[in-house]
């Protein structure tokens, strides 16, 4: 395999939840390069499947392999109130991602001046999002691991984002939870928590549709 490409594996067998199972993989899925998305009903899985990949929640049972830097960011993640953006840029990039990521807010009319406390819910989640794409190792391979992202952004900054996932493919792995807002969205790849099992279905033409009639 090479050094800068990503793969999560969830052997047959593995099973999430709290105090009792939840769900449980039917098979052995594998993911590599490029964005996968995560749907099911509420309450039935996603976050704690994406828990049990960041390893921040262990598994009933089963296993799982992550090769790449594993990175998640959780739908409900706060900063200081008191901080600028800038300063949680300062304090969560390293120099040199500092710029590009002043020049992504720029793009998506996000003030880099004004207090996290002071950001509307599209803009904090803006930050999150510039934050997490810009600590990716491209030279390693990255796993993000994103709990609902586009909760809050309006159809600019989703394409922005969206444009930025399709130009890092191969380097990183997307395992994307969301709602989708419109029923031709996309979704070549995606994992389906339905009842208790936890199944990968693929397609070129698939979309949420489609998907969404597994859900019922």
């Amino acid at each position: 395999m090479d050094s800068n490409s990503p793969k999560l594996m969830l052997q047959e067998g593995l099973t999430i939840g709290y105090s009792h199972p939840l769900a449980s993989a039917r098979e052995n899925i594998q993911l590599d390069g490029g964005t996968h998305f995560l749907i099911a009903r509420n309450g039935r899985g996603k976050t704690t499947l994406l828990r049990t990949l960041a390893k921040t929640l262990k598994q009933i049972d089963g296993s799982f392999e992550s090769r790449g830097r594993v990175q998640y960011l959780p739908e409900d993640l706060r900063f200081d109130p008191e901080l600028t953006v800038t300063d949680i840029f300062k304090a969560m990039l390293p120099p040199a991602k500092r710029r590009q990521a002043l020049d992504l807010a720029a793009s998506l009319e996000l003030d880099a001046r004004k207090p996290y406390g002071k950001l509307s819910t599209g803009n904090r989640r803006k930050t999150h999002l510039i934050v997490a794409e810009n600590s990716v190792d491209l030279e390693r391979g990255s796993i993000l691991l994103l709990d609902e992202p586009f909760s809050g952004l309006d159809a600019y900054a989703r394409e922005i984002f969206e444009d930025i996932w399709r130009d890092s493919s191969k380097q990183v792995l997307r395992l994307v939870s969301c709602h989708p807002d419109y029923d031709s969205m996309g979704m070549p790849s995606a994992i389906v928590i339905h009842g208790e099992a936890i199944r990968h279905t693929i397609g070129h033409d698939q979309t949420w549709s489609q998907l969404k009639q597994q859900l019922n």
